[in-house]
């Protein structure tokens, strides 16, 4: 039994960018805020803030572009 039921197809528009946004968000303020403020521990409390504000950012941003990106993707890569 599966610890917990998968949401229906049709949420998959707004679950990949949700997860895209929150990996790529993460990824990028780490760097951006270690390379500002180094291994310190200020980095432990100012990283949750540059993050939370980046995928604020974020996640509307890729719900708004994804039709538009997809589009391009069409135009460039060959149908299967």
């Amino acid at each position: 039994m599966p610890l917990f039921r998968k949401l229906p197809a049709r949420y998959a528009s707004v679950v990949m960018p949700l997860v895209l946004s929150v990996l790529m968000t993460a990824v990028v303020s780490v760097i951006s805020t270690l390379k500002s403020l180094g291994a310190t521990p200020e980095f432990l409390s100012t990283w949750p803030v540059a993050w939370g504000l980046s995928w604020l950012v974020a996640f509307p941003t890729l719900l708004m572009v994804l039709p538009l990106v997809r589009r391009i993707v069409a135009m460039v890569v060959a149908a299967p």
